[in-house]
């Protein structure tokens, strides 16, 4: 028998799209700069646990005189002297001798790129570890999502798959409408909804109930992944239960079986792939999301991917460290996926013998 081979260009597109991207981000992890002692990471690890902290015991980041504290810190207040202090943090003005310190900070960069290169070390992985309760977070705040997602999606794609054609081509589309819209969007859209002033909260005084405390929560993270990632739970079981033969079911009933056994050993078996799928697509987006709980969840509920995002984007420039936690991300995403797996298997197989 001959073996078959992938096609060349579904295996450039592999190595484009997976294999350069997955070797890049393990060397940037295993890898550090020659002049890196460690302190990047203290430092990172010192200002996360000062941002959970500090979001905690104040959610709005104000300092003692009432002003803005995130906004002073990146700049958008003028210091004591009239002087925009990021400006001078960037080293647009002069240092105390008159040379311009930005120039001085790129020539010694230069310097120290000139003179070191990279190092090989275990160190950012080791330091992964202190950003555990993140990782947990994320786990259990994108389980619960998950299988809110599934109890939802799985009797909306069951009603939509026994539909009409008028009727199910027009719930598919309220089902994909809000997605037409920025992701943004949606999730801003939730803010001013959960906010003490928001809609929600309107409504609720009518009846003299309220202000009610929704917004920067768990709650408001776990509902604002259900609202975006609930589309990609209702179409993978729509697309298989739209396969299930309406005669096998008529089969059982003629048989004598009741409702909870038709669905229990035919519906449910059969309907086993759709669900893996779903728990995938939706699992996978929500264990790694940041804007969701930056816009609803407040700083007292950071995810291991708003911690990600300081990384390669935040005051924290770390794209070694950021690799690192990135690669034990991707691990944790396998083991789950794989124990998803399994026990999808394992239902089917159920499913089969009986």
């Amino acid at each position: 028998m001959r073996r078959k081979t992938p096609a060349l260009p579904y295996v450039m597109w592999m190595v484009i799209f997976i294999a350069v991207p997955l070797l890049l981000v393990v060397f940037f992890a295993l890898t550090a700069p020659a002049a890196q002692d460690g302190a990047a990471g203290d430092a990172l690890a010192t200002a996360y646990d000062d941002y959970e902290s500090d979001a905690e015991s104040n959610g709005d980041y104000d300092d003692a005189d009432g002003e803005d504290a995130d906004a002073e810190s990146n700049g958008d207040y003028d210091d004591a002297d009239g002087e925009d202090a990021d400006a001078e943090g960037d080293g647009d003005y002069d240092d105390a001798d008159g040379e311009d310190a930005d120039a001085e900070g790129a020539a010694d960069t230069e310097g120290a790129a000139d003179g070191g290169g990279v190092v090989w070390t275990l160190d950012n992985i080791s330091r992964v570890g202190q950003f555990a309760p993140a990782l947990m977070r994320s786990i259990v705040l994108a389980s619960v999502a998950t299988l809110i997602c599934l109890a939802v999606g799985y009797p909306v794609s069951y009603i939509i798959s026994r539909g009409a054609g008028s009727v199910q081509r027009t719930l598919l589309m309220l089902t994909l409408l809000p997605m037409w819209m920025n992701f943004l969007l949606r999730t801003y859209a939730w803010m001013t909804l959960l906010e003490k002033n928001g809609l929600i909260n309107r409504f609720l005084g009518l009846f003299g109930i309220g202000p009610l405390n929704m917004i920067n929560t768990s709650g408001a993270v776990v509902l604002g992944m259900v609202y975006n990632y609930i589309p990609f739970m209702i179409l993978p079981l729509f697309s298989v239960m739209a396969k299930i033969d309406t005669t096998a079911v008529e089969a059982a009933r003629d048989l004598g079986a009741d409702a909870s056994k038709v669905f229990t050993r035919i519906i449910l078996p059969l309907s086993m792939p759709g669900v893996m799928s779903g728990v995938t697509m939706v699992f996978v987006p929500a264990v790694s999301t940041f804007i969701i709980s930056r816009m609803l969840g407040g700083g007292g509920n950071l995810l291991i991917g708003d911690l990600i995002d300081l990384q390669f984007l935040g005051n924290a420039y770390n794209p070694n460290l950021g690799a690192a936690i990135s690669l034990l991300l991707m691990v944790m995403i396998l083991l789950c996926m794989s124990i998803f797996n399994q026990f999808g298997s394992e239902e089917e197989m159920e499913g089969a013998l009986l």
